[in-house]
């Protein structure tokens, strides 16, 4: 896979399962604005040699916190279970623009992160959204350490860069070690 091409798109969600008889999927939208997939023609897929290949979508509804789409020529539930765990993507000059304090998720795993100490916290490996706020997953010497996304925690964030600057004593205010 060519990594730069990658860098190129964003993940907007992922097929679960067949919806219906007709060929239609459920989708787990990867975004915050999951109407979004109304306004486009089509998802991009990844073919067997890492290239990326646009699939064409309609039938667009949303219920739940869901997508349900029909994808390419797909009319029957047999080609809809074909789909299952597929990934689809957008080019990122088709992203939706972020607000003052916002990244993609995917552009911030690789992070260092460094305390105003100067100190080397570790690396961010995963980002959690269970509610309130995103959590980093930031793999350090001793283990995982789960930071919350806060601005009184999380002072700069580069990501051109991959450097990220946290205050070194709120930091072990509210982060917790992951066992």
């Amino acid at each position: 896979m060519n990594p730069r091409q990658l860098e190129d798109y964003l993940s907007i969600g992922q097929v679960l399962r067949p919806q219906g008889l007709k060929g239609q999927v459920k989708i787990r939208p990867d975004t915050d604005d999951p109407g979004r997939f109304s306004a486009l023609d089509a998802v991009y897929i990844q073919d067997k040699a890492g290239g990326f290949v646009p699939l064409a979508i309609s039938a667009v509804s949303q219920r739940g916190g869901f997508v349900y789409l029909n994808l390419g020529e797909d009319n029957t539930v047999e080609a809809a279970q074909l789909r299952r765990g597929l990934m689809l993507y957008v080019p990122r000059e088709l992203a939706v623009p972020l607000g003052e304090h916002e990244n993609f998720i995917t552009d911030l795993i690789g992070c260092r992160m460094v305390d105003t100490e100067g100190a080397l916290i570790g690396t961010v490996v995963d980002v959690l959204q269970p509610g309130a706020n995103d959590v980093y997953v930031v793999q350090t010497p001793q283990g995982s350490l789960l930071v919350p996304a806060l601005l009184q925690v999380v002072l700069e964030v580069d990501v051109a860069s991959k450097h990220m600057l946290v205050d070194a004593q709120r930091l072990w205010e509210v982060s917790l070690v992951q066992d």
